[in-house]
């Protein structure tokens, strides 16, 4: 892994050995620290992003020892390692978070952590011990509804292995019980296990207590796999497909205006001829962070990114309908579970309009790659569908707003450009 490696590596070893110092010194997360970049050595090169801000991580620690940020960095550390989803990565976030609960007993960011490490690793019962801990400390609230949602899915998840359990004689009924601090993979195993065998002895799902352990096994897969949401109606927003996009548009005029500060600033003003403009088309449509500012939304467009895309900020400005671009699709729809706020859209784009330039069923047109535009992709999937009856730009013609082929695309379809409106007309 080079010099650079090695020689953080070598830092990380030698905090351990300090003594003496004023501050409180976490030389037992350090000595994790070391024994895991150790590891990562021996391994090969770093091919993951993830294991790669560990390591960043991992060095900011050191540095921050003996500082009054080193407490911020154990944390960040931790979560970094929880990020990186190993097992052994998991093992190091438990080890960074029991010292941290060690120094601040009374931090909740160090007990959320050590809850999640303690989720992560199948250790139910400790987990919402540790949530629980959070949330007394917790005084906000709508800060902790996530860990709430939490503990109650932990809580629904022994349910299912105890009522199941209750249904079993014996050693099938123990076995249940004791998966609920086991990892999850080999929960799912050993239940499927115990329904395949009493599915087979029973003859099917004629006899009711096989049917019910069956519903019970299905309800803790779903729970394993995927937390609760708070809202699923999300507070009776309507899914849209394709056929309802192109219904939403059809003959009326539409705008997409950029996400330029210079934009936001003359829309602001109620005088502007900007604001005027753009509030007389029948639907104005923005892309990825919505303005403050901006006094209406019709449709709104964002493209997720990053290893973790579900643990983004939620989308909680207003907005008539929004569309969600991002692959694969598991982790489009945990995005969507995590990041979509209840009464914050009336409709939501379905799966068939996650990814419409490369998806054969709609455009499938092939070299536009992952780090095309949201504002593009949006604006040719409205020129795909062919049913506006108006379609503009508003402020694209700004430096930064579209890539070079995309602008050139753009430019190509024009049917019109006004300056002083910063506006493009493509029909």
């Amino acid at each position: 892994m080079g010099q650079t490696f090695t020689g953080l590596l070598t830092a990380v070893r030698a905090r351990t050995g300090q003594g003496g110092a004023a501050r409180q010194e976490p030389t037992a997360a350090l000595r994790l620290c070391g024994d895991h970049l150790a590891g990562l050595a021996a391994s090969g090169p770093l091919g993951d992003a993830r294991q790669a801000r560990l390591v960043a991580a991992i060095g900011g620690l050191t540095t921050a020892t003996g500082t009054d940020g080193l407490f911020d960095a154990l944390l960040r550390t931790g979560q970094r390692a929880l990020e990186a989803g190993g097992e052994a990565e998991t093992h190091l976030a438990l080890g960074l978070a029991v010292e941290a609960t060690g120094m601040r007993p009374r931090s909740k960011g160090a007990w959320r952590l050590r809850g999640g490490a303690l989720d992560a690793l199948g250790r139910r019962d400790e987990a919402v011990q540790a949530y629980e801990r959070h949330l007394a400390l917790q005084q906000n609230p709508a800060a902790a509804a996530d860990i709430v949602r939490r503990i109650a899915v932990l809580n629904e998840l022994r349910g299912c292995l105890d009522e199941a359990a209750g249904l079993l004689p014996g050693e099938d009924g123990a076995r249940l019980r004791a998966l609920h601090d086991a990892p999850a993979g080999q929960a799912r195993t050993a239940f499927a296990e115990v329904v395949r065998r009493r599915t087979a002895e029973g003859g099917g799902t004629a006899d009711p207590a096989v049917r019910r352990i069956v519903a019970l096994y299905a309800a803790h897969r779903r729970l394993l796999d995927r937390d609760r949401m708070a809202d699923p109606l999300l507070g009776g927003a309507e899914p849209v497909g394709v056929t309802e996009l192109r219904r939403l548009v059809t003959g009326r005029s539409v705008c997409l205006v950029a996400g330029a500060a210079r934009i936001t600033d003359e829309e602001r003003d109620p005088g502007s001829p900007l604001g005027k403009l753009i509030d007389g088309y029948d639907l104005v449509v923005r892309c990825d962070a919505l303005p403050a500012t901006a006094p209406r939304t019709d449709l709104h467009a964002v493209t997720l990114g990053g290893d973790a895309p579900w643990t983004g900020p939620v989308w909680h400005r207003k907005a008539g309908t929004r569309l969600v671009f991002g692959d694969p699709l598991p982790q489009w729809r945990r995005s969507l579970r995590a990041r979509l706020v209840a009464g914050a859209q009336d409709h939501i784009g379905d799966a068939s309009l996650r990814h419409p330039l490369d998806d054969p069923a709609l455009l499938g047109e092939d070299g536009w790659g992952p780090g095309t535009s949201t504002a593009f992709t949006l604006l040719r999937l409205l020129d795909f569908l062919d049913a506006a009856g108006r379609l503009d730009l508003i402020g694209f013609g700004l430096p930064g707003q579209l890539l070079p082929r995309e602008r050139a695309w753009v430019t190509g379809r024009a049917t019109h450009e006004d300056e002083t409106e910063m506006r493009t007309a493509l029909r």
